[in-house]
């Protein structure tokens, strides 16, 4: 299995989570903190192999996926978690360049779309599994992210279309909006302490979401066997946060 931006946050529990169910997991990272998740899941006995990936440039994802192929002999789930490095940072769509918006294209529905075109024959051989992260800015829009809620909105359309088109060919491809502990989170709640406890009073659940335990384990079970009549839907791991999906 293979997931994209797996290198630290909500990718890195998505990793762990699918490599302590057993899962040979291909960490595909830009860095070279990849390889540091990948050495983390060894030292638990478990199995995992770093891709230097950039899910911007369809070689370097044809490499990746040549890697799972030829390391475990099969590609069952690609998960593309990857997002913009800027994906976080407020912006107004007046002040957007095209550089901006490129960046955000590109890792986004530019990478969802390498990681398709490139897994499709190898998923197609045992029936495997896509999946795509969302948020509620995907769903609903942002006023301070326009561009992020752009692209997430964009996923969604993507993942339901693959659904249909794949559906003949055993391929499931579902949508997932979690709400879990990431580097950006960890930093506006450094900035601002009081954001934690606010936030997890918005949650029906009372807690943000942990990657590994929470998001992980939901996307492990939407790449299982038991997951196997499932397609084409949006599945939010968020607590009940938001319930409008």
């Amino acid at each position: 299995m293979l997931v994209t931006g797996s290198g630290s946050g909500v990718g890195r529990g998505i990793a762990m989570a699918l490599a302590r169910e057993g899962a040979h997991v291909i960490v595909a990272a830009r860095s070279e903190v990849g390889q540091t998740v990948a050495d983390t899941i060894a030292a638990r006995g478990q199995l995992a192999t770093w891709a230097r990936c950039d899910v911007t440039v369809r070689e370097s994802v044809e490499a990746a996926v040549d890697l799972a192929l030829a390391t475990t002999g099969r590609l069952d789930a690609v998960v593309h978690n990857a997002t913009s490095n800027a994906s976080s940072q407020p912006h107004r769509l007046e002040d957007v360049d095209s550089s901006l918006w490129g960046d955000h294209y590109a890792v986004s529905v530019g990478g969802a779309y390498h990681c398709a075109a490139v897994a499709y024959r190898p998923l197609s051989r045992r029936g495997g599994t896509l999946l795509v992260m969302t948020s509620p800015a995907g769903i609903e829009g942002s006023a301070t992210l326009p561009l992020y809620a752009t692209m997430k909105g964009a996923l969604r359309g993507f993942a339901k279309s693959l659904a249909r088109e794949w559906g003949p060919d055993r391929i499931t491809v579902n949508v997932v909006s979690p709400l879990a502990y990431s580097p950006a989170m960890t930093a506006a709640i450094e900035a601002e302490p009081a954001m934690e406890e606010r936030l997890a009073r918005r949650i029906p659940l009372g807690r943000i979401g942990d990657p590994e335990s929470d998001i992980g384990a939901a996307i492990a079970f939407l790449v299982g066997p038991n997951a196997r009549y499932i397609t084409g839907q949006t599945l939010g791991v968020d607590g009940g946060h938001y319930m409008n999906l």
